[in-house]
């Protein structure tokens, strides 16, 4: 299954076909040898039905490629070979319109298109493959089947669900089950959904040899659900995509050729579930090691009991995302040493059992670690002093564990680091050169590494 903006989208890079429209034989090749059957067919990327009531269903609104690879024994040096495909409709077995890929290489894949004008909407066609070699030819391959379906279902699916209504706030915590319909088009074969608008391109890669590689869609039970039966109805049990807020689910119905309908939406609400986060005391001190305890949104743990929840800090000195599990009653307790310089977030999500995903509960801190500044001789945003006269600089700190500070004058280099005494605090002398305007640049270093917030300190000499 890929992704792209336009359908029946192909992974494949395709050199010229060199096709000719002919109802006679194909031009001689330099090929020597017999001639074999063509194996591996297939017709628009899909597998080759040779069940005349089982066909395959495929649009060809722009004709329709078939191919197989060609073979030849008995061959001597470079060989290249011909492929002729012929086409009919069931109802009218005369009626045969051929195609020939020239210079087919054996033992790979050799598409010709058969043109739209030759194939009528809704019209049953078999088709079958012949290898040509100069004068030889191999045997016809068995008639694959083919119904033409140029035309998308009518009309667009009806989406509905007995547990959230929609256009209205709906309590969360269990999944959404759904019901979709064809709408009254009698072709459905199934439907395609997604809670992004741009639903996904039903896509065929190509492996070895140039063979397709068709994968059934819906086995991508993610995206695609099969109806009960032909124009019939599908049911889903979904987990929205966000815990909380306005959704949309997207759908449109498929035909057996893939073709889609015009796409129908289904808008509805869900109430908050997201836990809570408790420090165990309210302003949590920079860098200690608190403990927090995550409690789940009640109504969602009578839906369903909270097994386990995601944590993710941002800001701090490591930021990262864990897993903890949950206890019997729902709650969790975790315990984290806040060291962002500025501040830390917590955001914080529960996996129900049935695996309903919260939105985020946040918790918050904002730290100021800049240290004070003071100085008799030279006050801050004032002026004093004079060119020749020494003054005294105190850094004191606002947090715990500091030692030592790193400062600068009027960003000058380099900076000059002093250790911090027993109180954490620290004096440095300082002699102005010049009078006029100052800026003192100085942060505090922890006994652990960490450099915290600078502190900008304005004063002018003279």
């Amino acid at each position: 299954m890929f992704f792209a903006a336009r359908p029946r989208a192909v992974l494949a890079c395709l050199g010229t076909l060199g096709l000719a429209l002919a109802a006679a034989t194909s031009p001689a090749s330099a090929a020597t040898g017999t001639p074999t059957t063509p194996t591996q067919l297939f017709n628009g990327y899909r597998h080759c039905s040779t069940d005349a009531d089982r066909p395959s269903y495929l649009w060809a609104g722009e004709g329709l490629r078939v191919e197989g690879i060609p073979g030849i024994t008995g061959s001597t040096g470079y060989s290249r070979v011909s492929v002729r495909y012929q086409a009919w409709p069931i109802t009218d077995p005369t009626r045969i319109t051929t195609v020939i890929r020239d210079y087919a290489t054996p033992g790979f894949e050799a598409p010709a298109t058969l043109p739209a004008h030759a194939l009528a909407d809704g019209q049953t066609y078999a088709w079958q493959a012949q290898t040509v070699a100069g004068d030889a030819v191999s045997d016809w391959s068995a008639p694959c089947y083919v119904t033409i379906d140029n035309t998308r279902p009518a009309n667009a699916p009806t989406i509905t669900s007995p547990n959230y209504s929609p256009d209205v706030w709906n309590e969360g915590g269990e999944p959404v089950e759904f019901t979709l319909s064809a709408g009254g088009a009698d072709d459905v074969e199934g439907f395609e959904f997604s809670w992004q608008s741009v639903l996904p391109v039903i896509g065929t890669s190509i492996g070895d040899h140039g063979i397709p590689q068709p994968v059934d869609p819906y086995t991508n039970t993610k995206y695609f659900k099969r109806a009960e039966a032909l124009g019939g109805t599908a049911t889903l049990s979904l987990i929205p995509p966000n815990g909380s807020g306005p959704m949309t689910l997207w759908v449109r119905s498929l035909d057996r050729a893939y073709n889609g309908s015009a796409i129908a939406q289904y808008n509805f609400n869900v109430r908050s579930t997201a836990p809570t986060v408790t420090p165990a005391v309210p302003e949590p001190e920079f860098g200690e090691r608190t403990e927090f305890t995550l409690r789940p949104n009640p109504a969602l743990q009578t839906k369903s009991p909270v097994v386990s929840y995601s944590v993710q800090t941002t800001g701090g000195q490591d930021d990262k995302t864990f897993e903890v599990s949950a206890g019997a009653d729902g709650t969790a307790t975790v315990e984290l040493a806040l060291d962002g310089i500025y501040g830390e977030d917590i955001q914080v999500t529960s996996r129900s059992a049935n695996g309903w995903v919260s939105d985020k509960a946040r918790w918050g801190v904002n730290y100021d670690t800049t240290p004070t500044v003071t100085s008799d001789t030279y006050p801050e945003n004032g002026s004093g002093g004079g060119v020749g006269v020494p003054g005294t600089f105190t850094f004191t700190a606002k947090v715990k564990d500091v030692v030592s500070y790193t400062y600068t004058f009027n960003n000058g280099e380099p900076s000059v680091t002093v250790p911090a005494d027993a109180d954490h605090t620290a004096s440095v002398d300082w002699t102005p050169p010049t009078d006029g305007w100052y800026d003192l640049t100085v942060y505090a270093t922890t006994g652990s590494g960490i450099q915290l917030a600078p502190y900008d300190y304005f004063f002018t000499v003279g």
